[in-house]
C-alpha cells in the first residue's frame, strides 16, 4: 500500500511540470516578436528577450510543437488528477494548486499563439 501512495505523489506533479515546460517553450517561441511588441507597448525594455529569441528561432517549428504538446498534456493530466490521481488533502488536491496550473496552461496557451501568429 505505500507504494501506491508514493506513486500518487509522483503523479502529482505532472500537471505542474507539464504545465512550465509548455509556459517555457512557449515563452521561448513568443520572445522573437510577440513579447518584444508587448513588452514595447508596455514600456518595458526587451533587448534581453534578443538572446532567447536568437537561439531559439532556428528551431521555431519544433519548439512550437513540443510546447503544444506540453501544454495539451498538461491539460489532460490536470484534468484526470482532478478525477483519480490527487487525493483531496494532499497538496496536488488543492483547489489554489489547480487554478494556478489552469492559469498556467491558459497563459501558455496564449503566449504560444502569439508567437505563432506574430513571427
Amino acid at each position: 500500500m505505500p507504494e501506491v501512495d508514493r506513486t500518487r505523489r509522483l503523479l502529482g506533479w505532472g500537471p505542474l511540470s507539464l504545465m512550465l515546460g509548455g509556459l517555457g517553450a512557449a515563452f521561448a517561441v513568443a520572445a522573437c516578436c510577440a513579447l518584444p511588441l508587448l513588452f514595447g507597448a508596455l514600456g518595458l525594455g526587451t533587448a534581453w528577450l534578443f538572446g532567447v529569441a536568437k537561439l531559439t528561432a532556428p528551431h521555431r517549428t519544433a519548439v512550437l510543437i513540443v510546447g503544444a504538446g506540453l501544454l495539451m498534456g498538461g491539460a489532460i493530466a490536470l484534468y484526470n488528477q482532478t478525477r483519480t490521481v490527487c487525493p483531496a488533502h494532499g497538496w496536488c488536491g488543492r483547489r489554489i494548486v489547480r487554478i494556478s496550473v489552469a492559469i498556467g496552461l491558459a497563459l501558455g496557451l496564449t503566449l504560444l499563439v502569439l508567437g505563432y501568429r506574430y513571427a
